[in-house]
């Protein structure tokens, strides 16, 4: 019990940034406070964060202030067709005078990295963000070179269907712990906002947190209490998504090609310790692992044709897993 109430106050010490992080950054941005959370919990957890919406939702802006509002290095890269690998990750220069090559590091050996429409650059330019968001670590020749602590790929993306974008590998798309899906403003946040952008100038929001907090927050969420039920409400969901039928869901064993990996078991668990984080608490509960379940899995499980040609979306699969799921 007293452990308990020592992780409580803790975490109640820990967490009162999150609170001068979200005010500073409601200054600039209406609404979106389902992205600015997961935003939070990519930062937490220390997992990358993809961002999907058409032109105009404010995608960038939000990591923008969200960067501002922490006192790290940031870096954003625009991704063209014409980008090329040694644009994010550098190169090695030749030197004729010495015979020695001299590494020039890219933009990625950032802390916060924004990848701005992602999904507008080809493959292999977005294979290249592979290593540095799995290891840590850039190579360049023959030698390797750690990236800074902390560090975080926020990319944004358009929906695929929109003209110039290219699918992301799904390997790339499995290193992203969350992907969050941003819809339009509701007409009195629309209205705010039209106000704001138009009658005031821009507003910079001050740095209030610096790289040492984030990394003590980050061993609370660690050690944020996870019980054995919670445990196996994770794994029936996971399963859920590879063995439908074996679960008690056999209307979707045809709809669902491949089902989530054991990537998506660990980030669901991180995911939902920081939800717990976020609201003061020191353990889970399943609420936690619902409201995160979505974002952590929508990307990870890969639909049938015949899914595709009902228009099903990975969300309504996802939906239904979730309201079937015996809650422990």
């Amino acid at each position: 019990m007293n452990s308990v109430q020592q992780l409580n106050e803790r975490i109640r010490r820990e967490a009162g940034f999150v609170q001068e992080v979200v005010r500073e950054i409601g200054r600039v941005i209406v609404g979106q406070e389902r992205l600015i959370s997961r935003l939070l919990i990519g930062l937490l957890c220390n997992g990358h964060v993809l961002i999907e919406g058409v032109p105009g939702l404010a995608k960038t802006l939000t990591v923008r202030t969200l960067s501002a509002t922490l006192n790290v290095k940031f870096q954003r890269i625009q991704f063209t067709p014409d980008l090329l690998p040694a644009d994010l990750i550098g190169t090695q220069i030749y030197n004729p005078r010495t015979g020695e090559f001299t590494p020039r590091l890219g933009p990625v050996f950032s802390n916060i990295v924004l990848a701005d429409e992602i999904n507008r650059a080809p493959a292999k330019v977005q294979s290249a963000l592979l290593e540095a968001m799995e290891e840590r670590q850039v190579t360049l020749g023959d030698q390797s070179y750690a990236l800074q602590d902390p560090f975080m790929v926020l990319a944004t993306q358009n929906p695929i269907e929109q003209e110039g974008t290219y699918p992301l590998p799904e390997a790339q798309l499995d290193r992203f712990m969350l992907k969050v899906v941003v819809g339009y403003p509701t007409r009195a946040e629309e209205r705010t906002i039209m106000e704001r952008m138009t009658n005031t100038a821009s507003i910079v929001p001050p740095a209030v947190i610096e790289a040492d907090h984030i990394r003590r927050a980050r061993d609370v969420v660690s050690s944020i209490y996870v019980d054995d039920k919670i445990t196996d409400y994770v794994l029936n969901i996971i399963f859920a998504t590879r063995e439908p039928a074996a679960n008690g869901l056999k209307e979707l064993q045809p709809l669902i090609e491949v089902g989530a990996s054991p990537r998506a078991t660990i980030f669901l668990v991180k995911a939902a310790k920081a939800h717990a984080f976020l609201r003061g608490r020191g353990y889970v509960t399943p609420d936690d692992v619902k409201a995160v379940a979505p974002d952590v899995l929508r990307h990870r499980i890969k639909l049938t044709f015949e899914a595709e040609a009902e228009d099903i979306t990975s969300g309504q699969i996802i939906q239904q897993i979730l309201s079937r799921t015996g809650v422990p």
